[in-house]
């Protein structure tokens, strides 16, 4: 073999090991976090939400995103992993809907 054909041989690996990650599998978790990062917008939007508590809200939500990202870094997401990230976004949704319906507005 060749040195380039090695070196061909290696990178096409190393891109195949690079994409894994994204492939692990999170899609129902993805669409969730879009939904809730739409209903904090939306209750900014409308004046549901004052501007700290959207900001308390975008920090949970990036706390959700940093825990999926770490759950797919070895390129599988397990189920006990999955149940554990959908447990949060069910938490922080709740979160959501308790500030957005609390008797505070941006006035």
């Amino acid at each position: 073999m060749t040195k380039s054909l090695k070196r061909m041989t290696i990178l096409a690996a190393l891109a195949v090991i690079a994409t894994v990650p994204a492939m692990a599998g999170t899609q129902r978790l993805d669409t969730r976090e879009a939904n809730q990062r739409a209903r904090i917008h939306q209750g900014v939007k409308t004046g549901e939400l004052t501007r700290p508590e959207a900001r308390r809200l975008r920090v949970g939500e990036a706390r959700l995103n940093y825990n999926e990202a770490r759950a797919k870094a070895d390129g599988v997401v397990t189920p006990a992993e999955r149940a554990r990230l959908h447990n949060e976004a069910n938490r922080e949704s709740a979160r959501i809907h308790t500030q957005k319906h609390d008797a505070q507005d941006r006035n």
